[in-house]
């Protein structure tokens, strides 16, 4: 329901800085969680056996193909561990590869959650749209960090 009315012009500046602001700041939230909150097993996070260790996505969405255009992340902050490849092939680097996939994943599904805030100043149309945009944007980082974290546990174990 659009409470506030505001002029096109501003409903897209509010837009941009508002997804902005979000992404930014889950993105700094997600960084500063210590390793520990990681090392569970949630049941977002855990790798499912109809996950096939990760594979299930390569075959839905030939994910080989495209996850190498993805940016990451990691880039934009000086803490962020940069998952474009292994950092080692010890049991300890895949460990660590895998806790630092959790971490993403986590960041994108909260990247989400904003989305129906946007109905508050948009059109029902483009809040919509907004939700439709969170969930384009952020789910195939998603699914890049269920697939590389499938392999790496079929790796560990």
């Amino acid at each position: 329901m659009q409470v506030i009315s505001l002029s096109l012009f501003w409903t897209i500046v509010i837009d941009i800085a508002v997804w902005f602001f979000f992404h930014m700041a889950i993105s700094v939230l997600c960084l500063k969680l210590p390793a520990a909150v990681f090392k569970n097993n949630a049941f977002w996070s855990r790798i499912y056996r109809w996950e096939k260790s990760g594979e299930i996505w390569q075959q839905l969405f030939r994910v080989k193909a495209w996850k190498g255009r993805l940016i990451d992340g990691a880039t934009l902050f000086k803490r962020g561990y940069q998952k474009k490849s292994l950092h080692g092939t010890g049991r300890e680097d895949l460990e660590m590869f895998a806790m630092e996939t959790k971490r993403a994943e986590l960041t994108h599904w909260l990247s989400i959650v904003p989305a129906p805030l946007f109905f508050l100043w948009n059109p029902p149309l483009v809040g919509w749209l907004m939700i439709v945009y969170a969930v384009a944007f952020n789910l195939p980082l998603i699914i890049t960090q269920r697939y590389n974290r499938g392999r790496i546990r079929r790796m560990l174990s």
